[in-house]
């Protein structure tokens, strides 16, 4: 979501990502020809009082002048694909919210809407193309722009999981050819599938980090299981969709169950499987607490809400 604030101007920008338990701030140099380069990282715990802590490593890192987009966490909106409303561009919003009103679990007045436009398939019949709708309680929304503004902060964006995690496996393309990536939080998985810098399918999954790692056994055995089924009907649906984009790789984000997970996916699906390692696309020498694995897993998605480009 794209605020219209006047905010101080800065090419690069400064991603947070505030979960309930923690900050995480994230600042990416962008260098033509060159990798990205991680400028700027830090994570905090935001217990018990997220504004102070908020207000300190603004203070401390010098962002008041900075251009911010904060990431919302993924229980605080929802992304769901509609029909393309046949409607000028300036009215797309206000028709995409009253599309909503039998599945939002409150009133459409009440939501922030904003769209994610998707690429039409080479296989839609003619049929009219779909959007992704991105809706938020608009208190929800205020309230963090209010937190922002209390820390002095510029904020000019909201940004969301699915968008983020695009932004960093656009940087894995090569060429014409898709790339697939899925990553976890504590509770939830994300699935995306990106081509040409674009998102062209997501999937949040109801299997979280914690979950995979504290299981064991059958019990285990049968979350990898399901976690392979629904991606292999997710890259089967995107192939009904897209039957002429290939994807490359899936690149799964790492976690303390990855070598498991990694393995099982190779077992089922028919694309190369790899862990994700940033360091093959972002310069992160200068930041030597994000060069364990499991510590790029955990902040993956702020790094890439600090890739956003416009």
């Amino acid at each position: 979501m794209k605020l219209s604030r006047k905010v101080p101007s800065a090419q690069d920008w400064v991603a947070v990502a505030i979960d309930g338990r923690r900050v995480d701030i994230a600042r990416v140099e962008q260098r033509p020809g060159q990798r990205p380069r991680l400028a700027v990282f830090t994570t905090a715990e935001a217990d018990p009082d997220p504004s102070a802590v908020l207000k300190r490593l603004t203070r401390e890192l010098r962002l008041t002048r900075a251009r911010v987009t904060a990431l919302l966490s993924q229980g605080d909106y929802a992304l769901l694909p509609v029909e393309a409303p046949d409607v000028p561009a300036a009215e797309l919003r206000t028709a995409v919210r009253w599309r909503l009103k039998d599945v939002l679990e409150y009133p459409p007045e009440e939501a922030t809407v904003d769209v994610v436009p998707l690429p039409q398939g080479s296989n839609s019949g003619g049929r009219p193309g779909q959007i992704l709708a991105v809706a938020a309680r608009a208190a929800n929304v205020s309230a963090c722009i209010d937190l922002f503004d209390g820390a002095r902060l510029g904020l000019a964006a909201i940004d969301i999981h699915e968008m983020a995690q695009r932004n960093l496996a656009a940087l894995f393309e090569e060429g014409e050819k898709a790339v697939a990536m899925v990553s976890f939080t504590d509770r939830r998985g994300l699935f995306t599938i990106t081509a040409r810098g674009q998102l062209h399918l997501a999937r949040t999954l109801d299997i979280g980090a914690e979950a995979l790692s504290r299981s064991v056994g059958a019990t285990r055995a049968g979350l990898l299981d399901r976690l392979a089924l629904e991606l292999q009907r997710s890259m089967d649906h995107f192939d009904r969709q897209f039957g002429g984009l290939q994807v490359s790789r899936l690149f799964v984000a790492p976690f303390s169950a990855v070598d498991e997970l990694r393995l099982a996916l190779a077992e089922s699906l028919y694309v190369p499987v790899e862990i994700l390692d940033v360091a093959r696309v972002l310069d992160i020498d200068d930041v030597p607490a994000l060069r364990g694995r499991d510590a790029q897993g955990r902040h993956l998605r702020v790094l890439g809400a600090a890739l956003r480009s416009a």
